[in-house]
Parts: structure tokens; C-alpha cells; sequence
């Protein structure tokens, strides 16, 4: 399969720029959104819109998925009129989403029940900017051949691509990503409220601490946001990665494996999701700390 007919469902923050550098490396792109005015930008683009997912599966060979959460791609491909239903033998699923490992072993079996479609998790990190340079990680669980065969259409939207082993190693995985980002977030948003009721300059503390061992994607990422209170048009929300970390929490009881750290960051993001921030940029969780001093 070294140029297959390909399908996206699922075109927002991610999924548009993903969509984008799939056109731009020669494949036949056709998408379908539940939200129909969000396909324009790729339709102007060059992709072909369907109106309907059963229009959508007539005219592909692989369909990648990229959607919110488990609830929302069980949805996609189980419900009426959905992916299962129209899709047929020798068809794959790539899913590019977050989602719950259980619930994706449970999603590749019933799907290859329904319409003998294989499925492959492959949800990615490297944010917006990874999508738009093509330079994500991606981990995939699945068949060795299904990765194989799925290859060239990973290759436009990744700096590597890892096959971590059977259907959600690839969501356990990511798991394990998002703990790391996630503490990282709640410890960052910390230091720099720390910093500025110290007296230090908080804009600085990425120049300063470049290339030092406290260095990471997260802290060049969210310092500098945090330090400048820009909370706008934020490239991920903190209800994404409070998700995130719920999955962490819950494959960590279904595994036997204590994670208490991404315990307690999961709901130290809830506790500020509640106060109406869930749709900010997880920047805004240094507004949890300043000011904690001041009536002392």
C-alpha cells in the first residue's frame, strides 16, 4: 500500500494541520467533521469533503481518526451510521486520539467483528506545532504488519514513529507521556508563581535555565506563557490534559501500578477546571498559586 485513499475524521486544533501535510505529500485526502463549517480550510486545501461517514468509508482505504476523547470516537465508529457499519475487510483504522487502552483493545476487537477492519492506535505528542512541521511522536499499538503497511501515511505527520507492541500499547504509552506533561505543568505553574513573589524576574527563568537539567518542552512551552499571563488562544486546553491524566489514574488501578503524583496533579487541575478554566490554556494553572501568600 504505498499511496493509499485516505479518510480524516476529526478536523480541529490537531487534525487540520495533520490533514494539511497529508495533502501537501500527494495523497487523496477526503474528511467528514461532525462541526461540517471546520472542513473549509482544508477543502480550500485541496481535500475532498464528505457529507456523510458512510461517503466518506466508500472512498478510502485507511481512515484516521483524530477526536476528543473515548466517548467521542466510539460515537464515530460505533454508532448509527458510523465507521463499523459501513467499513469492510482490508479497510484499517488509524486512531490518532487519546483515548482509554482497555477501551481501545475492546474498540479493535468489536470493530474487526463488525466489518473485519484492523485497527491501529497511534495517538501522537508534539502538540500544534508538531502537526503543522510534521515532526510528532507517534506510538502505535497494533499488528507488526498493519504498522508496516500504515507507514507512508505516518510519514508525513511524524519525526518517528515507535511500535510499542498489541492494540493499546500505543494509548498506554501515551499515558505515560502525559504524566510526565502533566506533573510537569502543575510544578512549572508553581516555580514561577514562587518566583515572582520572590522577587525574580519570571520572563527570565527560560533563558536561565536553557539547556540545564530542569530543560523540557513543557517548561519552554508553559513558562514563559505563565510569566506573561498569556492565557489566549491557547494550542491545547486544560481539560485535554486533565482527560489525560484521568486515563493515567485509571490505568494505573486496572494495573496494579501506584501514580500518585499524577493523582494529585489530575486533581489540582480539576479543582481550577471547576472555576470556569477548563477550555484555558493549562498555562492559566499559575493563577491557582499567586497571590496564595498574601493575606498572611
Amino acid at each position: 500500500m504505498s499511496q493509499p485513499r485516505i479518510g480524516f475524521i476529526g478536523i480541529g486544533l490537531m487534525g487540520d494541520p495533520m490533514t494539511r501535510r497529508l495533502l501537501e505529500a500527494g495523497f487523496t485526502v477526503t474528511v467528514w467533521n461532525r462541526s461540517p463549517d471546520k472542513t473549509a480550510g482544508v477543502a480550500a486545501a485541496g481535500a475532498r469533503v464528505a457529507n456523510s461517514i458512510e461517503a466518506l468509508m466508500a472512498e478510502v482505504d485507511v481512515v484516521l481518526l483524530c477526536l476528543a476523547n473515548t466517548a467521542v470516537v466510539e460515537a464515530v465508529v460505533f454508532g448509527e451510521c458510523g465507521v463499523a457499519q459501513h467499513g469492510r475487510a482490508g479497510q484499517r483504522l488509524i486512531d490518532l486520539s487519546s483515548c482509554d487502552p482497555a477501551a481501545t483493545r475492546d474498540f479493535a476487537d468489536w470493530l474487526q467483528s463488525e466489518s473485519d477492519m484492523r485497527w491501529v492506535d497511534a495517538p501522537v505528542s508534539g502538540g500544534v506545532a508538531g502537526a503543522e512541521t510534521g515532526s510528532l511522536a507517534i506510538m502505535c499499538g497494533g499488528e507488526a504488519e498493519d504498522i508496516e503497511a500504515i507507514s507512508p501515511v505516518l510519514t508525513p505527520l511524524s519525526a518517528r514513529v515507535t511500535h510499542m507492541g498489541p492494540v493499546g500499547s500505543g494509548q498506554v504509552t501515551k499515558v505515560c507521556n502525559q504524566m510526565i506533561v502533566g506533573c510537569q505543568a502543575a510544578v512549572i505553574a508553581e516555580m514561577v508563581a514562587l518566583a515572582e513573589a520572590s522577587g525574580v524576574e519570571a520572563t527570565r527563568l527560560t533563558e536561565a535555565l536553557a539547556g540545564g537539567l530542569a530543560d523540557s518542552t513543557p517548561f519552554r512551552i508553559l513558562a514563559p506563557r505563565m510569566a506573561a499571563s498569556d492565557f489566549d488562544a491557547p494550542p491545547w486546553h486544560l481539560r485535554t490534559l486533565l482527560k489525560d491524566l484521568d486515563l493515567a489514574v485509571a490505568q494505573s488501578q486496572r494495573a496494579g501500578s501506584a501514580t500518585p503524583m499524577s493523582g494529585l496533579a489530575a486533581q489540582l487541575m480539576r479543582t481550577h477546571a471547576a472555576r470556569g478554566h477548563a477550555e484555558h490554556d493549562p498555562a492559566i494553572l499559575v493563577e491557582a498559586y499567586r497571590g496564595a501568600g498574601q493575606a498572611e
